[in-house]
């Protein structure tokens, strides 16, 4: 049990610095947000996603008006 609750540990960190490269690419353009998801897995996209609207609830609010596409880069 004690090893697990590391490995989640350390999943979740890694999901929290991957978040916030996503919030730093924003700026950048959705595509290098998209380049930075294409490379995550589906749980780790999951996990930046929901890391991302509690960092930064009206920036993420933005992304499905500059990328309607933006549920396709979840799949």
């Amino acid at each position: 049990m004690d090893i697990e609750v590391k490995l989640s540990d350390s999943w979740w960190e890694r999901v929290k610095y991957y978040a916030r490269l996503a919030i730093e690419r924003v700026e950048y353009g959705v595509d290098a947000v998209k380049e930075l998801l294409c490379t995550l897995t589906i749980d780790e996209r999951c996990g930046v996603m929901l890391e991302f609207e509690d960092i930064d609830p009206d920036q993420i609010a933005q992304l499905p008006v500059n990328a309607p596409q933006w549920a396709e880069w979840m799949a």
